[in-house]
C-alpha cells in the first residue's frame, strides 16, 4: 500500500486569476470532486494585500491540499498528498484552460508505507 502526492508548478498564468480567491475556492472544489477526496474542514486561506497572491490549505481525511500563488512572476504552486492511490487527473489541461498556464509540470511521487526489504534489513 502506498499514497500518491502530486507537486506541480504552473507557469506564465494571468496575474489576475492569481489573485482571485474564488477562481482559487473554485480549483480546490474541482480537485475535491475530481480526485474523490474527503475534506475534514473548510479550507483556509490567505489572501496577500493589494495585487499579492493567495495561500490556500485544506485538510483532507487523506492529508492535505495546498497552493500558492504568485502573480508577480505569473506563477502558481499546487501540492496534493493522498494516502490512498488516486486515479490521474489532467492537471495540466486544467490550468491552462483556468489560469491561462503556458507551461505546467507535474510531479508524481509515490510515497510507499513499507521500505524495501533490503533497505529495512539494513537498517
Amino acid at each position: 500500500m502506498s499514497g500518491c502526492e502530486w507537486v506541480i508548478e504552473a507557469h506564465g498564468c494571468d496575474p489576475a486569476a492569481l489573485t482571485d480567491l474564488e477562481k482559487m475556492r473554485a480549483l480546490f472544489a474541482r480537485l475535491t470532486k475530481e480526485l474523490a477526496l474527503n475534506p475534514v474542514c473548510e479550507a483556509t486561506w490567505h489572501k496577500f494585500p493589494g495585487t499579492g497572491g493567495i495561500t490556500g490549505l485544506c485538510l483532507l481525511a487523506e492529508s492535505h491540499m495546498a497552493c500558492h500563488t504568485f502573480p508577480e512572476y505569473g506563477s502558481l504552486c499546487l501540492n496534493i498528498f493522498c494516502c490512498r492511490p488516486r486515479s490521474s487527473f489532467d492537471f495540466a489541461r486544467c490550468l491552462k484552460r483556468e489560469f491561462a498556464a503556458t507551461t505546467v509540470n507535474v510531479r508524481r511521487i509515490d510515497r510507499p508505507y513499507l521500505a524495501p526489504q533490503h533497505e529495512s534489513a539494513a537498517s
